[in-house]
């Protein structure tokens, strides 16, 4: 990987080899976050728009040259990334605000945008041939190795909370992963899936922990640009739990303005339910100290105590001039309901998190009524469908005649 030229350390900015180094900064212990660095003139001397403007390869793997991959590596046989990005005049019209998009992630192959941080995980186990990836999951991200690893026979072991919903855990299984429900939290979960893939020798996928995840989430910060024609959005509003996706957007982004792409930076809005708000704390108390939270949300995919990327996804908005914001519970519902019946977007709660954000930025007078904003939903709705029931009311019955239903008809 000549494009690639190490690491570098998001805390102390010690820098390393690619051989150095597998996971974190040694000296920070599981906290370390790492960045990959890449040659970005190298790069921009190989690469430019134009030739990206032919590639008919509408997939993450377009982005080829911006990934820590090896130019052989075989990519995985599936559709992933190349989400749409929709426009839609109706949900505009009810927001009042003509310019606001959907990035719709909850149509990738496992129906989520962790598709796209598994997708190299699954291309680095294989590089290295390592004969197990493991992660820990409150369900999404699971899914998602389970799901691309299958599709070229890697072997998988998935550490899920047995809180997860079960549409996600059938998914693990389905997809042939070896499921390992853990009596305790997400992040009981993810310290556990640690210490199998140090005594075991597995490859771990954990989120933040491992370095390549943040690279396959910053595609979708590619995508959005290259989807508006390189005008870079004024905002993305992005719901945040563990922090690896506000980062990978981040990072996407200044990657895109290092190499001249985009002419500015757009403003990162993380939103966070209010009942796993570590990043919103932090960013509030204008510091970088991730005080653990007791975690409580419906929206299962945020619902983090300890964000394993905390650090970086309070710089994603304090460096771009953004802002986090929190919301309830119900402020989520009604967010997975105006998705639905304005934009035709079903989302599960932890996407619909991201538009129930922009509502309260709007209300809150902190989006200008002519900005272009992205709103990045995460995942689909059938993720958790008894949220989904939950926003959208039960259906009636009726006995099998038309006079009953003229009876409810009549009644509604």
């Amino acid at each position: 990987m000549d494009h690639v030229l190490g690491f570098k350390c998001s805390l102390c900015g010690q820098e390393y080899g690619l051989n150095e180094i597998e996971y974190v900064c040694p000296k920070h212990g599981d906290a370390g976050n790492v960045d990959v660095v890449y040659d970005l003139p190298r790069i921009a001397r190989r690469w430019t728009q134009q030739q990206l403007a032919g590639d008919r390869d509408y997939s993450i793997w377009r982005y080829r040259p911006l990934l820590p991959i090896e130019p052989d590596s075989p990519a995985l046989p599936l559709q992933i990334g190349w989400t749409p990005l929709y426009r839609s005049q109706r949900l505009c019209d009810h927001l009042k605000m003509p310019n606001v998009y959907i990035k719709d992630d909850g149509r990738n192959p496992t129906a989520s945008f962790k598709d796209r941080a598994s997708a190299i995980a699954v291309v680095k186990t294989r590089e290295l041939r390592r004969e197990i990836v493991t992660t820990a999951s409150s369900g999404n991200a699971g899914a998602a190795l389970a799901g691309m690893a299958a599709s070229v026979g890697q072997p998988t072991v998935i550490f899920v909370p047995q809180t997860a919903p079960e549409a996600k855990v059938a998914q693990l299984l389905m997809f042939g992963a070896s499921v390992i429900l853990v009596k305790g939290t997400y992040d009981q979960a993810f310290d556990l899936c640690l210490a199998a893939s140090r005594e075991f020798g597995w490859y771990c996928r954990n989120t933040g922990y491992n370095p390549f995840t943040l690279e396959g989430k910053k595609t979708a910060a590619l995508e959005i640009c290259e989807q508006l024609r390189w005008q870079a959005p004024g905002r993305i509003f992005v719901s945040v739990g563990d922090g690896n996706i506000i980062s990978g957007i981040h990072k996407g982004l200044k990657d895109l303005l290092a190499l001249g792409w985009i002419a500015k930076m757009p403003k990162l809005m993380g939103v966070q339910a209010i009942g796993s708000a570590a990043c919103y704390n932090a960013w509030r108390d204008h510091t970088e100290t991730i005080t653990p939270v007791d975690a409580q949300t419906i929206a299962d995919s945020i619902s983090v105590g300890l964000p394993r990327d905390g650090v970086r996804a309070v710089r994603a908005a304090t460096q771009t001039g953004g802002a986090y914001l929190t919301v309830t519970d119900d402020e989520i519902l009604g967010a997975m309901r105006v998705l639905a019946r304005q934009a035709a977007v079903f989302s599960e709660p932890a996407g619909a998190t991201a538009y129930a954000g922009l509502v309260k930025a709007i209300r809150q007078a902190m989006v200008e009524p002519d900005e272009t904003v992205v709103v990045l939903v995460t995942g689909n709705g059938l993720k958790d469908v008894k949220s989904a029931i939950k926003a959208a009311g039960q259906a009636q019955y009726v006995e099998p005649s038309l006079d009953d239903l003229k009876r409810l008809w009549n009644k509604a």
